[in-house]
């Protein structure tokens, strides 16, 4: 899978001042301690990590998580994992519903490639999973997805979600791997307490799953979940076995509003990600304009953050201009380069086709989103 851009906005070995804008920085350093960090506060936890790609979409940082201890990751897409395949994973889990002939044949041949899974919630897409591994004459592994309160896919815990799993084992070329339940609401909940109890609830709800599993005489060697607001409350749950934090190696502006015990910002992984940016316009003394729009940041959100720049605060984007009200004169000038905190990492990097890595102020490589776009 080819990038669209056919120059990237930075030579490695240049200078960050020279760096073409609208870009998308990495800070080595900051993403560096941000793997090292996520496996230190997992020590001695029996838990495994599978970091969830969707957020960065790149093999480069894909193989640098495993190169660190997890032991593959997980996409959304069809189209996310053979990306990540092609680049080097060779263990991919798609922690999502497959519908459809055309995107079932894709998943099958890419299991023989790599170790492939993915998840189900319905008796009837069971069925044309596993005609469709039959016809490529493979075995995959599938997830039953149990719906722990996030209300969107996922069949409901406990008698319900067994069924389902019966229907799994059932078949020939499907190979029953365990349940898949994220709560995705819960990672996003500011106060620790809530959202220590949100996580609760929904290992509550798997407990009750992996019971009715028993019962009916099946084991879940994989219980999957946990993003990079619960990995820590879903690790130590004595139920999962597996995280899928992805937006611990960036960071955003929402991220950065949930607060730990005390009630200060959660500190445990730092801001990597950057949207770089250049004032093309200073119309007023208390108003700058930017070529950073909602083409080069995700604003669902909330608007990005101004790093670096006291008092600045971005107001508005439209599609090639951000606007940006300052504090005073003199605070940013024609022609200067800025950084921007997306408000929501995972669609800004979407919109990028290349991550240009600096560490101190030089680039020091420049990384393909192979999977930008990838959403089929």
């Amino acid at each position: 899978m080819e990038t669209r851009a056919l120059h990237p906005p930075a030579e490695v070995g240049a200078d960050l001042d020279h760096v073409d804008t609208p870009a998308l920085l990495l800070d080595l350093d900051a993403f560096e301690r941000n793997l090292d960090r996520l496996h230190a506060t997992l020590a001695g936890l029996p838990v495994r990590v599978r970091p969830h790609a969707k957020s960065h979409k790149c093999p480069e940082i894909a193989l640098r998580q495993v190169a660190r201890g997890a032991i593959g990751v997980c996409c959304q897409k069809v189209s996310e994992a053979e990306a990540l395949v092609a680049g080097g994973i060779p263990d991919v889990t798609i922690v999502n519903e497959v519908v459809g002939a055309a995107k079932l044949a894709r998943l099958a041949a890419l299991a023989r490639e790599a170790r492939v899974g993915v998840a189900v919630d319905d008796f009837q897409n069971v069925n044309d999973v596993d005609t469709a591994a039959a016809d490529a004459r493979v075995i995959l592994d599938v997830l039953v997805e149990v719906d722990v309160g996030l209300n969107r896919c996922g069949v409901e815990p406990g008698q319900a979600a067994a069924a389902l799993a019966c229907r799994v084992a059932e078949k020939s070329h499907l190979r029953f791997a365990g349940l898949q339940a994220y709560q995705g609401r819960a990672q996003h909940v500011r106060s620790y307490d809530d959202r220590r109890l949100a996580a609760a609830a929904a290992a509550d709800k798997v407990q009750a799953t992996l019971d009715h599993l028993s019962r009916a005489g099946l084991h879940a060697a994989t219980v999957t979940g946990g993003g990079t607001g619960t990995y820590l409350f879903d690790a130590r749950s004595s139920v999962y076995n597996e995280v899928q934090p992805g937006s611990y190696v960036f960071m955003d502006a929402d991220y950065a509003q949930n607060l730990d015990q005390e009630g200060h910002v959660v500190r445990t992984f730092e801001q990597s990600l950057f949207v770089l940016t250049t004032v093309m316009s200073h119309p007023t003394r208390s108003r700058a304009v930017v070529d950073a729009g909602l083409k080069a940041h995700s604003v669902d959100s909330g608007m990005p953050l101004v790093a670096a720049v006291p008092g600045a605060r971005h107001t508005r984007a439209s599609d090639e201009h951000g606007v940006i009200e300052l504090a005073g004169p003199g605070d940013l000038s024609l022609g200067q380069k800025i950084r921007l905190i997306p408000g929501h990492c995972d669609p800004t990097v979407n919109l990028h086709d290349w991550f240009v890595c600096f560490r101190g102020e030089r680039v020091e490589a420049v990384w393909p989103i192979t999977a930008r776009g990838a959403f089929y």
